[in-house]
């Protein structure tokens, strides 16, 4: 019955019938942003993150339904097919990307987004022959000058961070004002073609632009940034989105979007408080590089202090109190259930057992939270730089394991250093520092750790995972 209706003309469907369906829509359109704020403030507290998502997704999933009873659909064959295509692209990238590429999946589902919403202003530019309305114009110009540029901004975001393109910031001579000239340029089109909106080659060379301004607006970016930029990138999709909404008439598009732009834009303003850097200096500054492979443990005249597992051991098995700070290096070593095994038997031995996690561990938000609590770590042994800093010099020992740039000394003592003002973790305030890696290379900045060659340091070099294994084992040797 449905279907028929779906496929009557309009003036031929009975008026209440219309009217019934039309405050369905609305009401599951209510229904789905209610469930989308809900979701996102589920996610401020790991403990309630996992059913955030869950309201998130079926709060997607009315959004879906009310679209699908829009009485404008009178076919369903490519829907049903872009309905299987979007199931079969999707589900494994949820499930069996590692956690260590889920940045850089992030970055790709950011890039379908605006590939969509791209897709959907061009269609709409096409179906208004003569150009469309003003108001219509404005809606349609923001949306694919927002969505172009993340479409390739995204691209190459997930390029630097899968490491097929340079981590390092690509810059040359004049390359700021050539960007800024071609961002106003590009903008100055989209005025233009809102003023006067029947003119197809500015609109098609205003997209063009638009995807070579993604291009050069990350290719300066190191990959010390990349977090913040995804995020950056993130809110344009959401904007993207939003304008597509008020394109065609779509009111949960405009909710949505409004608050993916939001909330991504203000998760990046947090991120570079938490680097103490400006947006200014993340997009323009040309700061951080992609980490060096040096395995050397002796540079100039300082040297650093390797430890062999056994005698970390007996150090975490008389410690009443050990911090851990987890890092990328954790990520990439999937060591996330070791950690919580040593913990364990650090706390049956009567030490207490914390972690540290700074704001930006890993590379992205909450990364180091969703690994720990896959290996079932509670929730209340977690706690950021705030809650946590002014407990070093009370602990026996600190684990790091993996993290470098967020604990590095420099970023307080050396006003020559380029992190120097970032909040880190005061783990070298400790009574004994354990680091965890692999090599003496750099952290993604590039910056040299002040932190492996003080006194209080040693090093347990080797992979972590392994590492943590033979510390494990002779833990209940002592």
């Amino acid at each position: 019955m449905l279907a028929l209706i779906l496929q009557l003309p309009e003036h031929t469907a009975p008026a209440n019938a219309l009217d019934l369906r039309e405050t369905g829509i609305q009401l599951t359109y209510l229904a789905a942003c209610v469930l989308f704020i809900l979701g996102l403030y589920s996610l401020t507290k790991p403990a309630r993150a996992q059913r955030g998502m869950q309201l998130a997704a079926v709060g997607m999933l009315l959004a879906i339904i009310g679209t699908l009873l829009h009485r404008d659909i009178v076919r369903f064959e490519w829907i049903i097919g872009g309905l299987l295509l979007g199931t079969a692209i999707g589900y494994p990238l949820g499930m069996f990307v590692p956690m260590t590429a889920m940045p850089q999946r992030i970055a790709v589902s950011h890039m379908f987004g605006a590939l969509a919403a791209t897709l959907v202003g061009v269609a709409e530019y096409q179906l208004h022959h003569g150009g469309p309305p003003r108001a219509t114009m404005a809606a349609l110009g923001f949306e694919v000058l927002f969505g172009a540029l993340t479409i390739t901004g995204s691209f190459m975001a997930f390029g630097k961070l899968q490491g097929f393109i340079t981590g390092t910031p690509v810059t040359w001579k004049g390359q700021n004002a050539i960007n800024l000239t071609l961002f106003a340029a590009t903008f100055g089109i989209f005025v233009y073609l809102v003023v006067s909106p029947d003119h197809p080659v500015l609109f098609y060379a205003m997209v063009a632009m638009s995807l070579a301004i993604g291009v050069l607006m990350v290719l300066p970016i190191g990959g010390a940034d990349m977090p913040v930029v995804v995020s950056l990138l993130n809110s344009y999709a959401g904007l993207a989105a939003s304008a597509t909404g008020f394109a065609i008439g779509n009111t949960v598009l405009i909710i949505c979007g409004a608050l993916d732009g939001a909330s991504g834009f203000l998760l990046s303003v947090l991120m570079s408080k938490a680097m103490n850097r400006s947006f200014g200096n993340v997009l323009f500054g040309a700061f951080g590089a992609a980490p060096t492979g040096s395995a050397a443990a002796e540079i100039g005249d300082r040297t650093v202090r390797s430890v062999s597992a056994e005698d970390v051991a007996v150090q975490l098995a008389y410690a009443r109190q050990v911090i851990v700070v987890p890092g990328y290096g954790m990520a990439v070593a999937q060591c996330q259930h070791q950690v919580r095994e040593l913990a364990t038997l650090v706390e049956k031995r009567g030490g207490e057992f914390k972690y540290a996690i700074h704001p930006v561990a890993g590379r992205m938000p909450g990364h180091m939270n969703v690994l720990l609590a896959e290996a079932n770590v509670p929730y209340d042994r977690l706690y950021d730089l705030e809650e946590i800093n002014d407990q070093f010099e009370q602990a026996d020992v600190v684990l790091v394991i993996g993290a470098n740039d967020v604990v590095n000394p420099a970023a307080k003592t050396d006003p020559g250093s380029p992190i120097f003002g970032m909040p880190i973790l005061n783990v070298d305030q400790a009574q004994s520092v354990i680091v965890l890696k692999r090599s003496m290379a750099a952290g993604y900045s590039g910056v040299e750790n002040e932190l492996f060659y003080h006194p209080r340091t040693s090093m347990l070099f080797g992979d972590a995972k392994s590492s943590l294994q033979q510390l494990i084992s002779d833990i209940k040797e002592v």
